[in-house]
């Protein structure tokens, strides 16, 4: 079934990919395909863990697999909107006046990666998020707009949490996926290791450019969506939502605020992706659970009885996506 899509040449291409990534990057393979899924949705991503676990190895190895312009931002109390965005600038030109000039930041790239994003303050947060939301930067009356295809990757330590400023609740929303890195296991540690000891640096090959990349994300948009999947789809993102008919006994008890719409456009855009790499030409409600975690982990916000009571987004999603699974087979049977 892997390759009986009618795109299999888009499909074999993207395992290049995850395979040229592969010499870098141990294991973290559904960090990766996080990563790819949302470059193909044309959205962005949040990954959260603990540092040294390759997060920034895994953005400038993929810039160097499709040849795309890369650039890093490391977050901090000081940053300032400027700093990201870019300012005006005076220059003398060759007549010897003086003219404004606007000097792109860093977030004029195809891969921009911001560190630590939850180290600056919210005002720098809201540069850079409009940034995302928009693709444009506006400098006085000019507007400049960002090219395509433009993914942000940003980061953040769950454990410092002293002097941060964590993202508001609609900023996260702007987020496509948010994606948990784990530890590498006792295999891919020792993996680690003995690439570190042999010192050669891989040999990456230039998979894809610019212009493949945005005829794949315009491939993925040809996979079919039936009905009972996006119906399940919109089931899902309303039995996160406590207080309406829809809700899941959990949700009433334990969520405060519920997935908002954009939870459901994103489930079946990732969901559209994930079953293009995988060559299918139909969205499965199975390719939707897959995804669902990272598609909704962010976007429910839990009260303090689900904190007093051991409770994570982890655990309310398996039982909400598990019991929309049983309803979704018991309609259509």
């Amino acid at each position: 079934m892997a390759h009986s899509s009618p795109f299999p040449e888009a499909v074999s291409r993207l395992d290049l990919v995850r395979n040229e990534i592969g010499k870098v990057i141990v294991g973290q393979q559904d960090v990766v395909d996080g990563v790819l899924i949302c470059l193909l949705a044309g959205g962005h991503v949040l990954l959260e863990g603990v540092p040294g676990l390759g997060k920034t190895t895994l953005l400038r190895t993929l810039s160097r697999v499709l040849h795309l312009k890369y650039s890093r931002i490391q977050f901090t109390p000081d940053l300032m909107p400027a700093d990201i965005v870019g300012s005006v600038i005076m220059e003398t030109t060759d007549t010897g006046g003086k003219a404004l000039k606007f000097q792109p930041g860093p977030v004029f790239s195809n891969l921009v990666l911001a560190d630590e994003i939850n180290r600056a303050t919210p005002k720098t947060q809201s540069a850079l998020l409009e940034a995302m939301q928009e693709r444009t930067v506006t400098s006085g009356t000019v507007t400049h707009h960002l090219e395509s295809p433009f993914l942000v990757m940003a980061t953040q330590n769950p454990i410092e949490m002293e002097g941060t400023y964590p993202l508001p609740e609609a900023q996260l929303d702007r987020f496509l996926m948010k994606i948990l890195v784990q530890y590498p296991t006792r295999e891919d540690l020792n993996t680690i290791i003995e690439r570190t000891i042999a010192r050669e640096e891989p040999e990456l090959s230039q998979v894809m450019d610019r212009d493949t990349i945005l005829s794949i994300r315009r491939a993925c948009r040809e996979v079919l969506v039936a009905p009972h999947v996006q119906d399940y789809a919109v089931s899902l993102v309303m039995s996160t939502q406590p207080g309406t008919a829809y809700a899941h006994e959990l949700a009433n008890k334990y969520i405060r605020y519920g997935s908002s719409p954009r939870g459901a456009q994103s489930l079946v855009e990732c969901g559209r992706v994930y079953a293009f790499m995988h060559g299918h030409a139909h969205l499965s409600i199975d390719d939707i659970k897959t995804i669902a975690p990272a598609v909704l982990r962010h976007r429910i916000i839990l009260n303090f009885d689900a904190h007093a009571d051991d409770q994570t987004p982890e655990t309310l999603l398996k039982e909400i996506i598990t019991a929309a699974s049983l309803k979704a087979a018991q309609t259509r049977a």
